[in-house]
């Protein structure tokens, strides 16, 4: 029976809107904790009819923190749906805007909304446990996060030509070809973001060494582990096919992304909005699985540029090369794959054909269906399209990266609580714990349930002569 209730809301440094709730027993013991995605779906259903030529401009509009990927991932099924592959060109200019991408988001939740938990410590007073406390305890380490990310937000804004919401990719390619100029600049500014990058993982690391014990019992747990992968099993966030491993590492299945509706299905619970995706083969729960930067780490075998891979050595021997379970490692991969990201930066730009000017593909075969799959910064992304022959789209399904890690958020959540929370003297610290337990996922919830418009709102309505007429409610 519980005996008291605990209501954390609003679960605060993620994207979007959730509260947990702890349940207690009569002796002050956790009895389950829930992790309650508390938005409204709406976005696929309203697509509907919508031409599919509109949908990489309305769809990034689910969020303001991952538009380049559902950006992309749009592009991408558009291009499957007219059958219109980009020219290489196209995308290697799309390819250099995810990798901005992944450097924004990735260097931004390591410094600026898991760090204060790192660096600051989870019992610091919550009045300087945020940015500004931050700061002040090392504003040379501030301006380096955020250089970082203004790196990444340059790259986009150069490549696309807006930070948010670019309108950029469009199906058979892009409409922007890349200035000689922008490349240079771009050039310049790897070595710098580099260092920042180790930097970060100096921190971490020694953060690491000294909170051993509590990495070692804050949400572990076994799951499967999915993301992109190269033909040799590599690290890729653009493209690839979507491998799939065991609890034991061993690969389950590599399938390409227009296949996930044989491989993928979803379970629902009534506490949350949010489904739960697993594994068709094994069920539920027995099926569910991580993505994101861990989960991606444990999918793969090694990453093909050399600063990250040796990271990526010393990262998969801490568990003897077998998946790593801790749920506060997500923060040391999220490192790993900005640090990917920028060698990749490097890469691209250094191919001759990333000044190209052949970077629109209007030839069509119309197919009418297509997935278009990408890994965005907190895992894999899927958008599928089935559209009529008028190019007025009929349906669309999103199964978004925060969605793949929903069953895994709900875990940590009742196993840190479980394992914090054991008597009667709850401390604000505690119920940080809690808290980080989501923030290590950098979930996305106004992705995940695709929410339009919802936040609360109150209007007043006021007369000439000071009166209140009316008072008008949302949400509140």
């Amino acid at each position: 029976m519980v005996a008291q209730k605990i209501t954390i809301e609003p679960v605060t440094r993620i994207e979007g809107h959730a509260k947990v709730t702890i349940n207690l027993n009569d002796a002050g013991k956790v009895e389950h904790a829930y992790f309650h995605v508390n938005e409204f779906r709406g976005f696929e259903k309203f697509c509907e009819g919508r031409i599919v030529f509109e949908m990489p401009s309305i769809t990034p509009r689910i969020c303001g923190i991952c538009p380049v990927s559902h950006h992309l991932a749009s592009a991408k099924a558009g291009d499957i749906v007219m059958g219109c592959p980009p020219p290489r060109t196209a995308s290697l200019l799309r390819e250099l805007t995810h990798m901005g991408q992944i450097i924004q988001s990735h260097g931004m939740h390591f410094f600026e909304l898991a760090g204060p938990d790192l660096i600051l410590g989870f019992d610091a007073d919550p009045a300087t446990r945020n940015v500004v406390g931050l700061i002040n305890a090392d504003a040379n380490l501030a301006l380096k996060a955020v250089a970082l990310r203004k790196y990444g937000q340059e790259i986009i804004h150069m490549v696309a030509g807006r930070r948010i919401h670019p309108n950029f990719a469009i199906p058979g390619g892009v409409n922007k070809a890349l200035a000689a100029a922008d490349r240079d600049v771009m050039l310049k500014g790897i070595d710098e973001m580099i260092a920042i990058t180790q930097a970060g993982l100096k921190i971490f690391k020694d953060w690491a060494a000294a909170n051993q014990e509590d990495i070692n019992k804050f949400a572990v747990f076994p799951s499967g582990y999915m993301g992109l992968v190269t033909p040799d099993n590599s690290l890729e966030l653009y493209q690839g096919d979507i491998r799939l491993v065991g609890r034991d590492g061993q690969q389950l299945e590599k399938f390409d992304s227009n296949n996930y509706l044989d491989v993928i299905s979803e379970h629902v619970e009534d506490w949350s909005y949010l489904k739960f995706p697993y594994y068709k083969k094994m069920g539920y729960p027995e099926g569910v699985y991580r993505v994101g930067p861990l989960g991606r780490l444990n999918a793969i075998d090694q990453i093909d540029t050399p600063l990250a891979n040796q990271e990526f050595k010393e990262y998969r021997a801490i568990n003897g090369g077998k998946p790593i379970e801790n749920t506060l490692y997500y923060h040391y991969a999220r490192l790993i794959e900005t640090l990917f990201a920028i060698e990749k930066v490097q890469v691209l730009l250094n191919d001759p054909d990333i000044l190209g000017k052949d970077i629109l593909n209007t030839r069509q075969e119309f197919k009418g269906e297509g997935v278009g799959v990408i890994e965005a910064p907190r895992g894999t992304l899927l958008h599928h399209y089935i559209v009529r022959k008028n190019g007025k789209v009929e349906k669309v399904n999103l199964i978004v990266s925060t969605g793949h890690n929903n069953w895994a958020m709900s875990e940590a959540v009742d196993s840190v609580a479980k394992t914090y929370i054991t008597g009667p003297d709850i401390r604000e610290g505690l119920l940080n714990r809690v808290e980080a337990a989501i923030r290590a996922h950098d979930p996305c919830l106004s992705c995940s349930t695709h929410a339009v418009g919802q936040m609360p709102m109150v209007i007043d309505v006021i007369a000439a002569d000071g009166q209140l007429v009316k008072t008008l409610k949302r949400n509140s």
